[in-house]
């Protein structure tokens, strides 16, 4: 007996490029608001929180938007302002906040005050 494909997936070759680096970015920004604890009444005393790992997360956002930024039509707006929120929590969150322009992905956004 083969299986049929479920009615509701879509193809990856069918999804607008737009689409996937959307997902990407949502998906990124939804790691990095864990990651800084955001989710917890309490980030700083979240389970879940690691800056190490805001960080890396943060940077990768903050590249993939920038690079597909004239992609992106109308969900640029949104995805760096959702990317500026993030960067600002990190600094916000860190007990030794770093030089303006040395923060996590500032080097592609420039600085987050």
């Amino acid at each position: 007996m083969t299986e049929q494909p479920d009615a509701d997936v879509r193809e990856l070759a069918d999804i607008p490029a737009v689409e996937v680096i959307s997902r990407a970015a949502v998906m990124l920004m939804s790691s990095a608001a864990e990651k800084l604890g955001l989710s917890d009444a309490d980030p700083e005393n979240s389970p879940r929180r690691d800056m190490d790992e805001a960080r890396r997360v943060i940077t990768a956002l903050a590249g993939l938007i920038t690079a597909s930024v004239e992609y992106l039509g109308p969900h640029a707006g949104p995805l760096r302002e959702g990317l500026q929120s993030l960067q600002k929590a990190f600094r916000e969150s860190s007990a030794v906040p770093d030089a303006p322009g040395a923060g996590p992905g500032e080097k592609y956004t420039g600085p987050v005050y």
